[in-house]
């Protein structure tokens, strides 16, 4: 009996879904990969700023947790976070420091 409830226990463990790794941040740019905007300032704010340098360097959409920056597999969804703090749900990559994104929403 003891073994048939360790084996349901670890069935139960094992099919339990698995939480997906987040990460919380502010969505800036790579020009600004710190989120400090000081330097470039494209624009009246942070968000302004962000999307400018996208728009008009070439920039692609970073997620800095206030360490590390980190790439976003998914260029699009960040624009209207831009500047804000979020998570994202999405795996890592830590060779290339790239998350591939599943899901972007604002941080609470």
């Amino acid at each position: 009996m003891k073994r048939l409830i360790v084996c349901l226990l670890a069935v139960a463990v094992l099919s339990a879904p698995q939480s997906k790794p987040t990460f919380t941040g502010t969505i800036t740019d790579d020009e600004c990969d710190r989120a400090d905007h000081s330097r470039m300032r494209m624009g009246p704010t942070d968000a302004a700023c962000v999307r400018a340098c996208i728009r008009d360097h070439g920039a692609s959409y970073v997620l800095y947790d206030g360490k590390e920056a980190y790439t976003l597999s998914d260029q699009q969804a960040p624009e209207k976070f831009a500047g804000q703090k979020v998570t994202v749900v999405g795996a890592l990559d830590a060779k290339t420091k790239t998350i591939q994104v599943e899901s972007i929403t604002a941080a609470r």
